[in-house]
């Protein structure tokens, strides 16, 4: 979504793959024009996306790069794969670029598509962003060779990361002092601009659809099954960083330290299927459901469940509805690198009548929303008491808090990420052609 709204106001060509599966993919990409926008796609045969994606991208990176070392596995021919997909990546995207292009890479899936490109001949300006957490030295040395990714790293001209945490992280990988944070780094005879980007989130937007959708079928029928009962909410997709079993159980202990809120509260969590190929995904979803299951047949009466775990999507004007009904926002992940429903959550809320936010600090959404009620989602006991307080809240202290958070989201809204991030590639570009 972001790029996406980054594009659509510089324009330019998305790339990437086209979501399909086919042994004789197609010798170059399929272009698409809408507007002022280009879509250029390509197929991957199933195999190498196996290998690419389920094995080393969901294997191997995604649990390393959020500190899940037991869920960590390392294969060659996965390895192979990844970089196998990455220059056949930079081979297409030659094709549809245009001579005075710069070239943004998003994430973990393409961290070797810079040095692709390089070996290819490009010499324009290449940014990269990192949308997960980036992970310390002492955790990312468990990958076999980790020193080759952060050579990969070192072949793009301005590198952003989430959070100034994230940036500390990576400069630990180059024996740099992590107390000071430095905007340009030297990577094998590279200047590299390096630097913190906060993703947002379009606030405007996100506004007028939870004041239009409150009204919806859907959010309405939802919010009459309620029968006056106080809503918490959480929307995640369903992935083991998320903290939904810790979530789950912390709800239980609510309603058993705080008994007077059984049958006074519903939670509801939407938690959409992600990634159902890879093993540990359904493992996740089987023990939600037993959790779920668990917690409702010790609790729930006649006319009250206590948690409704919605295993399902939504349309994203109907999602910002569910949090504009809620009286808490539970975004509680054991580790994630910005958390954009927290920043949705903040601007979905009537600001005459807003609801709490319960926050992780492992969230790097945590670093600008000071006024959310931090908590550890290992803390069990301090997440039933977050609960409690969220519930409880007088109002002049959510609409105060909800006001602080608000200007946060405001401050670093979709538009500043985009603008800032291409303004200072464009900066990288101006450097190289002085030097």
């Amino acid at each position: 979504m972001g790029v996406l709204a980054a594009l659509q106001h510089t324009g330019g060509v998305w790339f990437g793959w086209s979501g399909e599966l086919s042994e004789a993919p197609a010798p170059e990409p399929e272009v698409i024009t809408r507007g002022k926008l280009r879509f250029a796609t390509i197929d991957l045969k199933p195999a190498e996306f196996d290998g690419y994606y389920n094995g080393y991208c969901n294997g191997t990176l995604w649990p390393l790069f959020h500190y899940f070392p037991d869920r960590f596995t390392h294969e060659q021919r996965q390895y192979e794969a990844y970089q196998a997909v990455n220059e056949q990546f930079a081979r297409q995207l030659l094709q549809v670029i245009e001579p005075g292009d710069a070239i943004w890479v998003h994430d973990y899936q393409l961290i070797s598509l810079g040095r692709c490109l390089r070996r290819l001949g490009f010499t324009g300006p290449i940014g990269f962003f990192l949308h997960i957490p980036f992970p310390h030295l002492q955790i990312l040395r468990l990958l076999p060779d980790y020193t080759g990714l952060v050579s990969d790293l070192g072949q793009y001209d301005l590198l952003g990361f989430q959070t100034a945490n994230d940036v500390r992280s990576f400069l630990s990988c180059l024996d740099l002092p992590t107390t000071e944070l430095v905007d340009r780094v030297e990577i094998e005879g590279r200047s590299v601009g390096v630097g913190a980007y906060p993703i947002g989130i379009d606030v405007d937007s996100v506004i007028s659809e939870a004041k239009t959708t409150h009204h919806q079928d859907t959010v309405q029928r939802m919010a009459v099954s309620l029968m006056g009962r106080k809503l918490i909410v959480g929307v995640d997709r369903l992935d083991y960083t998320k903290g939904l079993t810790e979530r789950f159980c912390a709800y239980e202990q609510f309603l058993e330290t705080f008994p007077e809120n059984q049958g006074q509260v519903t939670f509801l969590q939407i938690a959409p299927p992600s990634r159902s190929d890879v093993l540990a995904y359904g493992e996740i979803r089987r023990g939600l459901e037993q959790c779920a299951g668990r917690l409702n047949g010790r609790f729930a009466e006649a006319d009250w469940t206590p948690i409704r775990y919605l295993n399902r999507d939504y349309t994203h004007a109907t999602t910002m509805g569910f949090l504009r009904a809620a009286k808490v926002g539970l975004v509680t992940p054991v580790r994630d690198g910005m958390n954009l429903v927290a920043k949705e959550f903040v601007a979905a809320q009537d600001p005459d009548d807003p609801g709490v936010l319960i926050l992780s600090p492992m969230a790097g959404a945590a670093e600008e929303l000071h006024s959310a009620l931090l908590v550890n989602p290992y803390d069990k006991c301090g997440m039933a008491e977050a609960l409690q307080t969220a519930l409880n809240m007088p109002l002049d202290e959510r609409k105060e808090r909800h006001e602080h958070m608000l200007a946060a989201v405001r401050k670093h809204d979709i538009h500043n990420w985009y603008s800032s991030f291409v303004h200072d590639l464009t900066g990288a570009r101006l450097r190289r052609a002085a030097a």
